[in-house]
């Protein structure tokens, strides 16, 4: 058969970066937004999300791509998904509105033959409720993960896929399309699709909080985390790709997501779901890590404290700030004067905070420096850079993107997790 032509209904993050990945596959893609405007930007390679390597890609394989703001143009289309992002609210609920609208709209424009797949995340029984011939609806768990979105989306290690029948084949254009990724095909029902992501996620959370949980507790007694991490991945039970890196709790939108949808559908089952509620209580506690520092050395101490902040973007290689860490300390910051730098996200997020065009600029009389997100040109930072430009002495660098032996030579206190405060004179 010849190649599939694969249609993406949304031009979000998700379907956006999917359609580049169909593309860096050998595939022709045709990519649906009803705003026109979003359209004839992406068609010119004004792309609206920040990935690594996105742009490039979508310039060697432009020749591969189509977009359109007529739904009709997905009549070409062997297989469609419906990728869109979903927006969740503060309690981690879903609004489905915006796929439902979706699903309503372009449907009636597919081909008789046409199959089409839901690719946005939604809660388990959803698929199966769509109005569209069984035997042509699917649901695919998306891999998208901020700042590996276009990796994730090129090179997946599986495809999960809900079926109206599991047993059997799938349809041609389909098969051949997942096939050409090289990846293992992964069918099962449906609602077990639906709940593999959430699966997944609860699993990596559970990694988290444990990796929180102990990491901080390392602090009091003066372990070193990062001494531990390793002696666990050389564990296979827990292995080279867990996550051991500790952090500022959960954030993002799409774990806490899952984590609400499994606390509610243990309530109207009656399943117990503790362990659910006490990953959650565990994400609240960190995200307030940077907060209590900054209290306990800084804000307690200094009657106008001012506070430099790097990193607003709630991950690095990524413009989202949906439940920044960053954005969440600066929350808790009132009256405290700040200077703000990241990479990709305007400082103008954050009213009243004074612009850094530099990173070291936010050093600029502050009494603290924070490096909020693990951007890798962060890493880069001289201390004593800093250190030239502060008025205090305190370094709070979560994620350990500076040298700990620099900072100290700097003169500077150095404040991380996982570890007990590193000391001028110390390392």
């Amino acid at each position: 058969m010849t190649s599939p032509v694969i249609g993406y209904a949304g031009l979000t993050h998700l379907g956006l970066c999917s359609a580049i990945g169909a593309a860096a596959r050998g595939f022709s893609a045709v990519g649906f937004s009803e705003d026109a405007g979003l359209v004839e930007r992406i068609a010119a390679g004004q792309l609206p999300v920040v990935e690594p390597g996105l742009d490039a890609a979508f310039a060697q394989h432009r020749e591969r791509l189509s977009f359109s703001a007529d739904p009709a143009a997905l009549g070409r289309c062997d297989v469609v998904y419906v990728a869109i992002d979903v927006p969740t609210d503060d309690e981690g609920r879903s609004d489905l509105s915006a796929i439902e609208a979706m699903l309503a709209r372009v449907t009636p424009h597919l081909n008789p033959a046409a199959v089409l797949v839901v690719l946005s995340q939604v809660p388990p029984g959803f698929t199966r409720g769509v109005e569209f011939d069984p035997a042509r609806r699917f649901y695919q768990v998306e891999t998208l993960i901020f700042g590996r979105a276009l990796e994730r989306a090129s090179r997946p290690e599986r495809f999960i896929i809900g079926c109206p029948d599991p047993t059997a084949p799938l349809p041609p254009a389909y098969r051949a399309f997942l096939e050409g990724f090289g990846c293992p095909l992964l069918p099962m029902a449906y609602e077990s699709a639906e709940l593999a992501k959430i699966a997944i996620n609860c699993f990596l959370v559970a990694s988290v909080s444990t990796t929180n949980t102990l990491a901080e507790l390392c602090e009091r007694i003066g372990a070193d985390w990062a001494e531990i991490a390793p002696a666990l991945r050389l564990d296979a039970r827990i292995g080279l790709s867990a996550y051991l890196s500790p952090g500022l709790g959960i954030a993002g939108g799409n774990l806490e997501r899952d984590l609400a949808t499994v606390i509610r559908m243990g309530a109207a089952e009656g399943s117990h779901t503790g362990v659910v509620g006490a990953y959650l209580d565990s994400s609240r506690h960190m995200k307030d890590w940077a907060f209590r520092t900054l209290e306990r050395v800084v804000l307690d101490a200094v009657r106008t404290p001012r506070i430099g902040i790097l990193g607003l973007a709630y991950k690095e290689d990524t413009h989202s700030t949906k439940n920044s860490p960053s954005l969440a300390l600066i929350g808790r910051l009132a009256g405290v004067g700040l200077s703000v730098h990241d990479p990709v996200v305007p400082a103008d997020v954050v009213p009243g905070a004074a612009a850094a065009a530099a990173a070291e600029d936010v050093a600029e009389g502050a009494d603290a420096v924070a490096l909020m997100t693990p951007w890798p040109a962060y890493r880069r930072i001289d201390p004593a850079a800093l250190a030239r430009r502060m008025r205090g002495r305190v370094i709070v660098d979560p994620f350990r993107l500076l040298d700990a032996r620099a900072v100290a030579a700097a003169g500077l206190a150095l404040y991380s997790i996982g570890r007990a405060p590193i000391l001028p004179g110390r390392s």
